[in-house]
């Protein structure tokens, strides 16, 4: 079987990089991506073959949509050539669009209902949608597509994340005399971004904890530019250069914006505060579970901190062990699927 997987972001790579070695034991698959300078540098780091075709549309709705019309041009030619007997995505845009009009039967996952663009120009067209157990069905029928055709794992997309090997690379930023405050800057430029809410919390960990190495990790060239205009030396901006398994294997506490490093911190056992800048099931579940503080006001923030590095949570590691033990691998249910769609 040919099997074509178009990967978009960091997380997905991740997500699907055990899936296709898996699958390439026995099957040519192919794997495609945008240049988006977080996918292609962690592509090197995890040495992952990927096939680069267009460019990430930026922040204006203009240059997404050019960007993306694009790459569909691009791509169909690519795949027509491939001809691919399936398609795999985490609701691509352009991969929806060009396995529908080549006839190619599309998987798609999701555990993002609230990227309400994304949806609606994916999931109307894939034939089976693939989703956590903790994510109501009804989320996603909404956007055109039978309940029938959505099915459940038990897992949240984390968890089979962090079962990676660590790739290091490069000389680590990491104090080992100071506490390592590992800062996660929000998603600005996609679709269902809002203003910032990082800034006025990095300004309150720099007044409060100025001893301390503190360690904010940027998106784009434009983020990393403004917060070293706004902070200058009093924090290290990094850009993706690491694995984020590996950084976060040595931060004392790590502070997200609610989305896949935020749950990876957590089931790593890292203490991990959430200020909720993308509100979504995964994050709720993991503050239900209490493996996530979630603390939107800067002063609580910080508070927060200082509690992590005053008192050690003994039961937080029992915690995660015992949540990780009731998750299992999406690959299988992947596998099933395509058994079951190529019946069709």
């Amino acid at each position: 079987m040919k099997i074509w997987f178009d990967i978009l972001t960091p997380k997905q790579l991740l997500f699907f990089e055990p899936m296709v070695k898996k699958l390439r034991k026995n099957n040519r698959v192919m794997c495609t991506s945008r240049k988006y300078r977080e996918v292609t540098k962690l592509a090197q780091i995890r040495h992952f073959s990927i096939k680069v075709i267009g460019k990430h549309g930026g922040g204006k709705t203009s240059e997404k949509l050019n960007a993306s019309l694009e790459r569909m041009k691009q791509l169909s030619t690519i795949i027509e050539g491939f001809s691919p007997d399936l398609t795999v995505s985490f609701c691509s845009p352009e991969a929806s669009r060009i396995a529908f009009g080549l006839g190619v039967n599309h998987v798609a996952f999701s555990d993002s209902p609230h990227a309400t663009a994304v949806m609606r120009l994916s999931v109307p067209l894939v034939q089976k949608l693939l989703i956590p157990w903790i994510i109501p069905k009804k989320e996603f029928t909404k956007y055109g597509i039978a309940e029938k055709n959505i099915i459940s794992y038990r897992a949240i997309d984390a968890a089979s994340i962090i079962q990676r090997k660590i790739s290091s690379k490069g000389k680590l930023p990491f104090s080992e005399k100071k506490k390592n405050i590992l800062i996660r800057v929000e998603e600005d430029q996609a679709a269902y971004s809002s203003k910032s809410k990082v800034i006025p919390i990095i300004r309150n960990i720099v007044k409060e904890f100025n001893s301390e190495n503190i360690l904010v990790l940027g998106r784009y060239h434009s983020q990393i530019q403004k917060l070293n205009q706004l902070f200058g030396n009093k924090i290290k901006v990094l850009k993706m250069s690491y694995d984020g398994k590996l950084l976060l294997s040595k931060s004392d506490v790590f502070i997200g914006s609610g989305g896949t490093m935020t749950a990876e911190s957590a089931l790593l056992g890292v203490p991990t505060i959430s200020y909720n800048a993308i509100p979504n099931f995964i994050e709720e579940y993991l503050v239900k579970k209490n493996l996530i503080k979630r603390k939107t006001n800067p002063n609580e923030i910080v508070s927060t901190i200082h509690r992590f590095f005053a008192f050690s949570d003994k039961n937080h590691k029992r915690r995660v062990k015992d949540t990780l033990k009731t998750m299992k691998d999406p690959y299988q249910t992947l596998t099933k699927t395509i058994k079951s769609i190529s019946k069709l």
